[in-house]
């Protein structure tokens, strides 16, 4: 394993530097049940408020009656809130999550600050994959309800092969600056082609331009579903390689050093990603800077150790996505306006201030 630091001549261990012990200290239980904490109050303010107001005291009934499967009266509120608001929160929730662990996950896989899910260009891949299924109507025999998802998947997993192909045939090494490179030029490309699609989509361009700003209205307690299964499996294998990111962020040397196979945690946690972004881009369209943003605001809580940014990621992410939604929904009431666009401006303004501060300290 990676983490044996070895011994001295005289048999003594190796002493581990005050840098590389950031990385290796524990994340406390508390600290855990206050971002839990706080991701739970945001959930069932979300819930609440809306075009339509539910007191707090309904909303918590309504919910309580539902999940010990008691029998819930069919009046406005019930509607609203068991039909519509709860597996819309769910599914922000837990696109939150899985969009800023993938971010946490390439920042210290690619030792970049800027890197995010869509960094590989995966992101772009899948929403071309899903433009295209709402375009051409593609239906996939027995399963036309999952067209469009297993499209966004199936473009995500070949972006991320034709970028790590065109990586290693550059330097026979998938160093990270190529890896960078090419997904920059490769979404460059993409959205070429997405625009050209869009151009000649005809009767389906106001659902298209609509779902690439992104969106989660509509969303239903099946997406959640998916979105929970991908969540946890994808989100596992993410967390299992915790030490691996640790190494990587001190470097790929150091990773090789300690005996890290680089090539195989790259491959398994880009995979792991691209499958992620694929199935949340095919829920809620394209959703930009959450991946990127909350994970430098959870780091400067958590510290730069990997086993406490990834799991403070999950709920740093679903709180933000959340809160993100709730001001799309109600800053301009009755219209609602695509939460893309609200993660955008948002996103933006915390990044400048994130780096201006990162800046000030480095100085």
């Amino acid at each position: 394993m990676f983490h044996n630091r070895g011994k001295n001549g005289d048999g003594s261990a190796v002493p581990v530097s005050s840098k590389e012990k950031r990385y290796t200290e524990g994340f406390g239980l508390p600290a855990y049940l206050i971002f839990i904490g706080i991701m739970l109050i945001v959930m069932i303010l979300c819930i609440c408020v809306g075009s339509v107001n539910v007191p707090l005291k309904e909303t918590i009934r309504l919910i309580w009656s539902a999940v010990a499967r008691q029998a819930v009266s069919s009046d406005m509120f019930s509607s609203i809130i068991l039909a519509v608001r709860v597996p819309r929160v769910l599914c922000v929730a837990l696109s939150g999550a899985a969009l800023s662990v993938c971010g946490a996950a390439m920042q210290g896989l690619l030792k970049n600050p800027l890197a995010d899910g869509s960094t590989l260009g995966v992101s772009s891949g899948a929403a071309l994959g899903a433009v295209l299924a709402i375009a051409l109507e593609i239906s996939i025999p027995f399963l036309p309800f999952a067209s469009t998802m297993l499209m966004a998947m199936l473009f995500a997993f070949l972006s991320l092969m034709l970028i790590l192909s065109l990586a290693y045939r550059l330097d026979f090494s998938l160093a990270t600056n190529t890896i960078i490179l090419i997904g920059v030029i490769f979404s460059m490309f993409v959205s070429s082609v997405m625009s050209l699609v869009i151009a000649f989509s005809g009767e389906h361009l106001k659902s298209i331009t609509y779902w690439t700003m992104g969106s989660l209205a509509g969303s239903n307690y099946r997406n959640a579903l998916v979105l929970l299964i991908a969540l946890l499996i994808c989100g596992t294998v993410i967390m299992l390689h915790a030490r691996e990111l640790n190494a990587f962020a001190i470097g790929e040397e150091n990773a090789r050093h300690i005996g890290v196979n680089v090539k195989r945690v790259k491959l398994t946690i880009m995979i792991t990603v691209s499958v992620l972004i694929g199935v949340c881009v095919s829920i809620g369209g394209t959703i930009a800077f959450v991946g990127l943003v909350t994970p430098h605001m959870v780091r400067m809580i958590t510290g730069p150790n990997h086993k406490r940014i990834l799991p403070a990621s999950i709920f740093g992410g679903a709180t933000f996505l959340m809160l993100c939604d709730l001001v799309a929904r109600v800053i301009i009431n009755p219209i609602e306006l695509p939460i893309g666009v609200v993660t955008s401006l948002i996103g933006a303004v915390l990044f400048v201030v994130i780096f201006y501060q990162s800046r000030r300290k480095s100085r």
